[in-house]
């Protein structure tokens, strides 16, 4: 046994009286959860034949653990993450709390209903976060904590908040998610961070074979949590001090995880013969001998995840200036007729073994959702625990001004990049209420993401101020303070972990009434990476900004390994999010300014913006003089796009839509049409996404999102051939045929890209001028 491997056998001071109430509290759980799930499968119609589910034996493995923390431990200020099949426990536990109306008990997985796993937004219960992903939901109480930290060093109105708890199965560890948020170097402070694991030792398919708990402890201990386990009840550990109570301990510790879940499913007058099978002392034969054979199997199946009286001080008892792990053995499907079967993971109950549990834990078939009688004890813990839980609204937050613009014309060719740190290093003088809600964060690639100045000026954050060895260097470029003031939070090289932040961030207006406007830059192919995060984090209901830059293969020397192909369509299709790739600086700015407006607000959303290192000259946008129509231009590229080109559409002979870095491309080509007698229109696209969704919008009885640039962009009365170009996969235009019916070519990079220049790389995946060419003469017939 390791240092790290702190086993809890303590007697809490907790009365018999509060032990009885929450035994009798946790059998009432673990009834309700499991009758959450067979209403679902057998107490409604099922037509289309497609199966409900659920988890009733996930469910049982974590009752006892949950009702210790919300009928004992927990405060209103407490956020838990529940395992993503422990949702019905977690309803049940409202239920009793008087959080969720009867009504919606047998509603599990139907419209409108009690959602599949807890969701922040769509259960309606309180449910702290949504772990429908497995390993996200359990870093997001991580993720959380230091959102709060940051919080509370900056906004002196921001509420308290107490413990940040995640109960997570122990295959979850199999996430690397999980790994890359423990090892991040600030965790170690975060000692209100507290994950209880619960050790059943089976996943979906399997009885796990080796669960190398040691392991495991060592690597939590690594990195600078504490550990402890608990392994065994007290009931057992009273017959390990009897003679040969030793031996029963090593004999239970060295037995397979299969051998020890078999033993669980034969006949209790078996589990003798199985402990002594393979050879016994004299001591433990002579123990198994004296004790009654219903004891012994009830005594091997007492662990530690199991004994509330353990769990509650543990819980009590815990490291404050560090984070904690708790690793809680327990049983598959403890109380259940299924408990311990290596296919119980989904397996649900018959009518009898239901008639049989209802018998066992005092509950009834025929009123499956009756309460605990009134005027005892277990009723009145659950009132008094209901009062102790309740949390009062937090006031919305108040309104941000946001300016639609900063005002300072771009004179020099730019790169959105560049003008993206322009922007944000300008903010604190422009728009300082604006930018002190501002928190940017990136994944050690600041400096070549371009937030250098705003570093300079806001410094970085930290859990704890510390000393800047290089603040004496005359030569440094890059500041970087380390201070609790900071206002920027840099990560170490794991995506997930940025997005995992960076919705927590997002979250704080809804979560505490405190807005906040979350900026994280990372390389746009590495986007890929933090999809499933970063589209959690959003469905979650965080609002954030994510910049992917540099995109494309406009990057051409960096070659392949850094050149994105698809980001666009991600942008696209991500539900919650506005995606954007402004080509001009202006246009960044703008579009930039607006998505920040709508970021911490009900009924905002998320952005992101795809940004390129490539410089582009302001002076091709061609903005106009005068303010209204200068006004006019701000809105539609707010809108999705503009026209460039100043002639009638209806005579046309082909039309050019560019998006992002490509535009100097598909200008230039447009000039050499003229020179040709062709008429070529220009349309720059802020934002495929917007004019996609007013595609959309046309064929809606009741319009909404998404307005009618489409028909701006593409004038039904001027049909012409399209040519769509972009740095990024040519599909994500294609839609544009529909707005009327247009032939269409769409250019894009289709393959993976390879060190070059950039004249090279566009040739190579013929999204050069001459290909635009060739392609807008075809469609005209020339």
């Amino acid at each position: 046994m390791t240092d790290a491997d702190v086993v809890r056998t303590t007697v809490p001071t907790s009365s018999p009286e509060t032990i009885a109430a929450l035994r009798a509290v946790a059998q009432r759980v673990r009834w309700l959860a499991t009758a959450i799930v067979d209403a679902a499968n057998r107490g409604r119609p099922n037509r289309t034949g497609v199966k409900v589910g659920g988890h009733p034996a996930s469910c049982a493995s974590i009752v006892e653990i949950m009702v210790a923390l919300w009928f004992h431990e927990l405060t209103r200020h407490d956020r838990v993450s529940v395992k993503p099949h422990a949702s019905p426990v977690l309803h049940a536990i409202n239920y009793l709390l008087g959080d969720l109306d009867e009504t919606y008990l047998p509603t599990l997985r139907a419209k409108g209903g009690l959602q599949s796993y807890p969701s922040r937004l769509k259960d309606p219960d309180t449910v702290d976060f949504s772990t429908g992903s497995v390993g996200i939901g359990a870093t997001a109480a991580l993720w959380a904590a230091m959102s709060h930290r940051y919080l509370r060093s900056h906004v002196d109105t921001a509420p308290e908040a107490g413990r940040f708890i995640s109960l997570l199965g122990d295959a979850e560890l199999d996430e690397g998610a999980v790994w890359e948020a423990i090892a991040d170097p600030a965790v170690s402070r975060l000692g209100e961070l507290m994950w209880v694991v619960d050790l059943n030792r089976q996943s979906l398919d399997r009885v796990i074979p080796d669960i190398q708990i040691e392991r495991l402890q060592g690597m939590f201990a690594a990195a600078g949590w504490q550990v402890v386990t608990l392994k065994w009840g007290q009931s057992i550990s009273r017959l390990f001090e009897q003679p040969g109570g030793a031996d029963l301990r090593a004999r239970l510790e060295q037995m397979p995880n299969e051998e020890y879940q078999r033993m669980l499913r034969v006949d209790g007058s078996e589990v003798g013969a199985r402990i002594v099978a393979s050879g016994a002392s004299r001591e433990l034969q002579d123990l198994v001998d004296r004790t009654a054979p219903d004891e012994l199997a009830e005594a091997v199946r007492d662990l530690g995840g199991h004994d509330l009286p353990q769990l509650i001080e543990t819980f009590g008892s815990l490291d404050t200036h560090r984070p904690s792990v708790v690793f809680a053995y327990t049983i598959k499907g403890r109380g259940l007729p299924t408990e311990g079967h290596p296919n119980n993971h989904s397996a649900l109950l018959t009518e009898s073994q239901m008639s049989t549990l209802a018998e066992s834990t005092g509950s009834s078939v025929e009123d499956p959702w009756r309460r605990l009688a009134p005027g005892s004890e277990a009723a009145e813990l659950c009132a008094r625990r209901a009062a102790a839980l309740r949390r009062s609204p937090h006031q919305a937050a108040p309104a941000l001004p946001v300016p639609p613009s900063l005002g300072h014309p771009y004179r020099k060719p730019i790169s959105t990049q560049a003008a993206l740190g322009r922007l944000l290093a300008d903010l604190p003088r422009d728009a300082p209420l604006a930018a002190a809600r501002v928190v940017t964060c990136s994944p050690d690639v600041a400096s070549s993401t371009n937030l250098g100045g705003w570093i300079n000026k806001t410094g970085v954050w930290s859990v704890e101020d510390r000393r800047d060895w290089f603040a004496d260097d005359a030569e440094r470029v890059l500041k970087w303070s380390e201070v609790t003031s900071g206002r920027h939070i840099e990560l170490g090289i794991a995506e997930v972990n940025l997005v995992g932040l960076l919705g927590e961030l997002g979250t704080t207006w809804s979560r505490w009434g405190e807005r906040l406007i979350p900026i994280a830059t990372l390389y746009d192919p590495f986007v890929s990476r933090a999809l499933e995060p970063w589209s959690y984090g959003i469905y979650a209901g965080a609002q954030s900004i994510l910049v992917g830059t540099p995109s494309g293969v406009t990057l051409a020397p960096e070659g392949g390994a850094h050149q994105s192909i698809t980001t666009p369509s991600i942008g696209l299709e991500q539900p919650g999010c506005v995606a954007w790739e402004p080509c001009f600086p202006q246009d960044l700015e703008w579009t930039f300014l607006h998505a920040m407006s709508q970021v911490g607000i009900a009924g905002g959303t998320s952005a992101y913006f795809r940004l390129s290192t490539r410089p582009i000259d302001p002076a091709a946008a061609s903005l106009p003089d005068d303010p209204d129509l200068l006004e006019r231009r701000r809105r539609q590229a707010i809108a999705g796009g503009y026209r460039l080109s100043g002639h009638d559409p209806r005579i046309e002979d082909v039309t050019l839509v560019g998006v992002g870095a490509i535009m100097p491309e598909v200008v230039r080509a447009a000039e050499i049409l003229a020179d040709q007698g062709v008429v070529a229109g220009v349309v720059c696209l802020t934002s495929p996404d917007l004019v996609f969704r007013s595609l959309q919008q046309r064929a809606r009885r009741n319009p909404g999102e998404g307005g009618n640039i489409i028909d701006d962009l593409f004038p039904a009365a001027a049909p012409a051939p399209l040519v769509t170009v972009m740095d990024g996969h040519p599909h994500t235009l294609s839609f544009l045929a529909g707005a009327r019916g247009d032939q269409i070519r769409c250019l894009g990079v289709t393959e993976f890209g390879q060190s070059s220049d950039l004249d090279d790389a566009y040739r190579i995946h013929g999204i050069d001028t001459a290909s635009i060419l060739d392609a807008a003469l075809s469609l005209a017939g020339r």
